[in-house]
């Protein structure tokens, strides 16, 4: 498998090695330096724009017709520098019933072992702490999520169960009520910028990315356009709610082709900052 890629911008046009694209971004370098945490996504879309789509039980997943290795190993760099992970209630449900996996591969998949190790030399913790959004709080709190002393931070509203909201900070030592009907994203990423946290990564679906962008609390957005259409519904796009008014503009950052995957039809690796930001 090729690891050569092409970046086509910023100029000049030049061929660059999939491995370490993301993590060269040195995002602990220059994120959250003046104490607010820098928020990150990233997305795997196909051309017309479905980023999940049902599965038998009823949940969403990525379809596996744009699914690749290409794209998860950046992935992995881009959460292998995070300190926390946003994510949901319905991954930790997920988790619970064996069909999710840990978000940060690097300890039970070798082929990242050069992720876990550059961890390691950062001195950062083996995993990432989690951020969880849920207004129901239906969820389970998997043992292996919370091993080795990790973080698990849950993020609901004024309107949760109070004893269910007992219960979880019974077991995890804190919950934290981030708006009243909803959550809000910049009530979030205050209260983890409030923590400690620098680097926040979201890994969650459209709803928490409508949650973040509508707050203006969405600093990066890496965006892999794999070369297929799909068809179908239901699906999933990138950002789902009310229309953001007024839009949330993004400037291109980077722009890269990799001309190897799916046997050669190819995808698009681009990275959007928030203009203004």
């Amino acid at each position: 498998m090729s690891d050569s890629i092409l970046r086509l911008y910023p100029l000049p046009a030049r061929e660059e090695p999939l491995t370490g694209l993301y993590l060269r971004e040195g995002l602990r370098d220059h994120a959250g330096a003046e104490g607010e945490a820098f928020v990150y996504t990233n997305f795997i879309a196909s051309l017309d724009g479905r980023i999940a789509v049902l599965r038998p039980d009823g949940g969403m997943t990525v379809p596996e017709q744009i699914a690749n290795p290409r794209d998860w190993r950046l992935f992995q760099e881009l959460a292998v520098q995070a300190d926390v992970l946003i994510t949901s209630g319905r991954y930790l449900r997920d988790y619970g019933t064996g069909q999710a996996q840990e978000i940060l591969r690097v300890y039970d998949d070798p082929q990242f072992a050069d992720l876990r190790t550059w961890r390691e030399e950062q001195g950062l913790p083996p995993l990432p702490d989690l951020a969880v959004v849920s207004r129901s709080l239906r969820f389970p709190i998997p043992p292996a999520l919370v091993d080795g002393g990790r973080r698990v931070l849950v993020f609901t509203t004024g309107s949760a169960d109070p004893e269910r909201v007992r219960e979880l900070e019974r077991q995890l030592g804190e919950v934290i009520v981030a708006g009243e009907s909803d959550v809000d994203g910049g009530r979030l990423v205050g209260a983890l910028s409030e923590r400690g946290y620098r680097l926040v990564y979201s890994t969650t679906g459209p709803k928490v990315m409508h949650m973040l962008v509508g707050a203006r609390r969405l600093d990066r957005l890496y965006l892999t356009l794999a070369g297929r259409l799909l068809g179908g519904s239901p699906f999933s796009s990138i950002v789902e709610g009310t229309a953001l008014d007024p839009p949330t503009d993004l400037r291109l950052r980077s722009l890269y082709y990799d001309p190897h995957a799916f046997d050669g039809v190819g995808q698009i690796f681009v990275s959007y900052e928030r203009a203004g930001a």
